[in-house]
């Protein structure tokens, strides 16, 4: 089971938290931090499974992938493949890619919803329901599509709003 999906800057701002195992708010912030620790102890020519039983418990290990001022990283259990785990790293930051033109520390920030709204196509309760960027984008492009529809459609009927206006 995936039991976390972060996003931090090289600074160690979370840029976005999704826990799919509870994890009580106050601590949060330790574990960003012990994660943080971790990655900016690393050289880029390690490997990028890191066995994460000191800050998560037993069996635990997470998958990052540094790209330009971002960490992606995704917290799973044994229950999980690390490979699959990574191929689910490269899945989401493809479909960022798509979405935002090269993705950017920016987007991530002004664009959060849109980044939970691509998580939630790709892992449900922390499984994995869905592994083709092109199949992701076709849902948020649709999501986006009933969101703008909804924005417009007025709750009054014609009629009545016409009759109010002259």
């Amino acid at each position: 089971m995936i039991q976390a999906v972060m996003v931090m800057s090289t600074q160690g701002k979370p840029r976005l938290l999704k826990f799919y195992s509870f994890q009580p708010p106050e601590k949060h912030q330790d574990l960003v931090r012990g994660v943080f620790q971790l990655l900016s102890a690393r050289p880029d020519s390690v490997s990028n499974f890191i066995e994460a039983d000191a800050i998560f418990g037993p069996g635990v290990k997470l998958v990052y992938k540094h790209l330009a001022t971002l960490y992606f990283v995704f917290v799973f259990d044994s229950s999980e493949n690390e490979l699959a785990m990574l191929d689910l790293v490269q899945v989401f930051v493809e479909t960022l890619d798509k979405c935002f033109k090269n993705v950017c520390e920016l987007d991530v920030v002004f664009n959060f919803n849109k980044l939970h709204t691509i998580l939630d196509e790709m892992i449900l309760g922390g499984q994995v329901i869905e592994t083709s960027s092109e199949q992701i984008m076709r849902s948020v492009e649709e999501i986006a599509r009933l969101e703008k529809q909804s924005n417009t459609t007025s709750l009054i009927p014609k009629s009545i709003s016409e009759r109010f206006s002259r």
